[in-house]
């Protein structure tokens, strides 16, 4: 299918149409993410495994805002949610709705937003391996012509990447 980019580097449509293919996916095993009969651990495996890829399919070129990330760990939440049903209460004794803190205590893996960092973290790898022949390496490490627009520059890639590099406590080299 591909994955698209703009000149403006706004990939807003890009991962709202990843959401939107990943719902059919979600859907067709619903049911399943519901059941009692299954574990919680094959439940994980089965987002993994079916839903994630969908979803995050060519994440690795993708310029996170912060918007971003919340509408990718929305949807999260919100398969989580059937995979681990509700909780009933102590005190009143009533079922209700899990908060997001209980579900990060119960999930352990990582959350999309670091899936989405790690994978965008073995990007420059891959393409540097490539060799400067290739258009990709040569989009990597172009500079783009022409004039800049007027305000603050919008994030780039590479700036995620330092970013990421020194949550890890790494030291960013060009």
């Amino acid at each position: 299918m591909g994955t698209n980019s703009t000149n403006q580097n706004s990939i807003a449509e890009e991962i709202k149409s990843r959401l939107k293919s990943g719902n059919p996916c979600y859907h067709s095993v619903q049911n399943i993410l519901s059941s009692r009969l299954l574990s919680r651990n094959l439940k994980i495996k089965l987002y993994r495994t079916i839903i994630l890829p969908v979803v995050l399919y060519g994440c690795e070129t993708w310029s996170l805002t912060l918007r971003e990330e919340r509408k990718q760990r929305v949807y999260e939440n919100r398969v989580m949610r059937r995979v681990f049903v509700s909780k009933r209460d102590e005190v009143t004794g009533e079922w209700r709705k899990l908060y997001n803190e209980e579900f990060r205590d119960l999930y352990s893996l990582p959350n999309i937003v670091r899936v989405v960092k790690s994978r965008r973290m073995r990007w420059p790898w891959h393409v540097a391996r490539m060799g400067r022949g290739e258009r990709v390496y040569r989009v990597l490490v172009g500079k783009p012509e022409g004039r800049s627009l007027l305000g603050r520059p919008r994030h780039r890639w590479a700036d995620n990447i330092r970013t990421d590099l020194q949550e890890m406590g790494c030291v960013y080299m060009d």
